[in-house]
């Protein structure tokens, strides 16, 4: 029980550093939340974007502390392979839902410069998978994450969840 409470409190505060700094302060920093004209369903289009990504996030979030015993933060990393919820379908949803958040937030402002910050940091975090994550999660689970990373694509979702090999097989 302990371990979840410091894991959930981890993750909190993960959750405000990392995306609460790059999907809401920076975007905030470059829009002043100032509404530009933009065609209407665009608009519309950013909000559909926006929502989902953000409540996806906080499920992602949540699924480190209940699933994987620990936070999304390389200090705090978890003791498990997370592989449940939306990471059955790809194995960056928390990186796609920020950079969702971002580009919703740029549809929704009318702001063009949010939709470069997006491609800035959508490069910074397809870096930080390849370099860093991907071979910290070979080194740490093994074949279990070669089999993971085998089944379940990094960027664009399945269209069916993946079903991991069960502990009898």
């Amino acid at each position: 029980m302990r371990n979840r409470v410091v894991a959930a409190a981890g993750s909190a505060v993960f959750f405000v550093l990392a995306p609460g700094i790059v999907a809401g302060l920076l975007p905030w920093l470059i829009t002043r939340w100032q509404v530009e004209p933009i065609w209407p369903p665009l608009r519309v289009l950013g909000w559909v974007v926006l929502v989902p990504s953000v409540a996806v996030l906080v499920s992602a979030f949540v699924r480190f502390v209940v699933e994987g015993f620990g936070t999304p933060a390389p200090v705090a990393p978890p003791e498990k392979l997370v592989v449940g919820g939306f990471y059955r379908y790809v194995r960056n949803p928390m990186y796609l839902c920020v950079l969702g958040a971002i580009v919703g937030q740029a549809l929704v402002f009318g702001q063009p410069w949010v939709l470069a910050y997006a491609l800035a940091v959508s490069a910074a975090f397809y870096s930080m998978v390849h370099w860093h994550e991907e071979p910290s999660l070979r080194r740490n689970f093994g074949n279990q994450y070669d089999t993971y990373r085998n089944a379940v694509p990094g960027w664009l979702p399945r269209l069916r969840p993946w079903q991991p090999p069960s502990a009898s097989s």
